[in-house]
C-alpha cells in the first residue's frame, strides 16, 4: 500500500531534520528548503522521501513546487511549516526589506501553503498542518523588530485557518518553541549553558507528530514547548 504524504518545509540541520525524520517513519516525506545538498543528506536516510529545492518567499516558485509534490507524490496528508526567516535590530536600525523578507517567508509562505493543500485535505474531511514559531509570535522585543511581527502575524493566520478549517476536519496547530534549540552553533554561543538549558531538535519533532495525530475530540491549536530548565519567558 502507499504510504501518505507530508511535506515539510525549512528542512535545516535542526528542527526541519528531525521533523522529517520523525514523519518519514510512517509517511513519504517531500523535503522543501534552499540549499540542495542539505536535503540530499537528510534524503539519504530516508526511504521514499524526495527533494523539492525551492525558496519559500518565492511565491509563484514555492506554488509550483507544491504543484509538483502532489503531482507526482499525491495531496498530502500533513505538512509543517517550519521554513523561518529571521533577523535582530530595533526598528530604528532594521533594513525594512528585511522585515518583508521575513513576512514573505513566515506569513504569506503559511499563507501559499494552506491555499495549495487544504482543499484536498477539505475534500477528503482530514488533514493537519502544523506550524514551528516560537515566543516571539507574543512579545515584541526591541532587537526582534524585524522578525515578532512576522511570528505574532503568523500565528494569527494559522489561529484564523484552524477556525476555518476544523469544522471541516482539518486540523492546524501552531508550536511555540519557548527555548533556545540544540544545534551546534547555538551550543558554541552558550557554552556556559547546561544541557537542560536546550530544546532537542528530535523531542520538538515528537511533538509536531503528536499534534498531527490528535484525536478529533481533543484537538490542541497552540503548543508551548520548553526544556524543564528554561525560566518561562512567555507563559501562555
Amino acid at each position: 500500500m502507499a504510504r501518505p504524504v507530508c511535506i515539510v518545509t525549512g528542512v535545516g540541520p535542526g528542527t526541519g531534520s528531525a521533523v522529517a525524520r520523525r514523519f518519514g517513519r510512517d509517511y513519504d516525506v517531500a523535503l522543501i528548503a534552499r540549499n540542495h545538498e542539505r536535503l540530499e543528506s537528510v534524503q539519504a536516510g530516508l526511504p521514499g522521501a524526495r527533494i523539492f529545492p525551492c525558496d519559500v518567499s518565492d511565491a509563484a516558485a514555492f506554488r509550483e513546487t507544491l504543484g509538483r509534490i502532489k503531482s507526482e507524490m499525491g495531496a498530502p496528508e500533513v505538512v509543517v511549516h517550519n521554513a523561518v526567516g529571521g533577523a535582530f535590530g530595533n526598528f530604528l536600525d532594521i533594513d525594512p526589506a528585511v522585515l518583508q523578507k521575513n513576512f514573505e517567508i513566515n506569513t504569506l509562505g503559511l499563507l501559499h501553503l494552506g491555499q495549495c493543500v487544504a482543499p484536498d485535505m477539505i475534500a477528503k474531511g482530514r488533514g493537519a498542518i502544523v506550524v514551528t514559531g516560537n515566543t516571539a509570535a507574543w512579545r515584541g522585543v526591541a532587537h526582534f523588530a524585524g522578525f515578532a511581527p512576522t511570528k505574532a502575524a503568523q500565528r494569527i493566520l494559522a489561529e484564523s485557518m484552524a477556525r476555518h478549517l476544523g469544522p471541516l476536519g482539518v486540523h492546524v496547530s501552531y508550536v511555540a518553541i519557548d527555548a533556545v534549540i540544540d544545534l551546534p552553533w547555538t551550543r558554541k554561543r552558550w557554552s556556559d549553558k547546561p544541557d537542560d538549558f536546550f530544546c532537542r531538535p528530535d523531542d520538538i519533532a515528537e511533538e509536531c507528530y503528536r499534534l498531527a495525530h490528535q484525536a478529533k475530540s481533543a484537538w490542541t491549536f497552540s503548543s508551548v514547548i520548553r526544556p524543564f530548565g528554561e525560566s518561562w519567558t512567555m507563559q501562555s
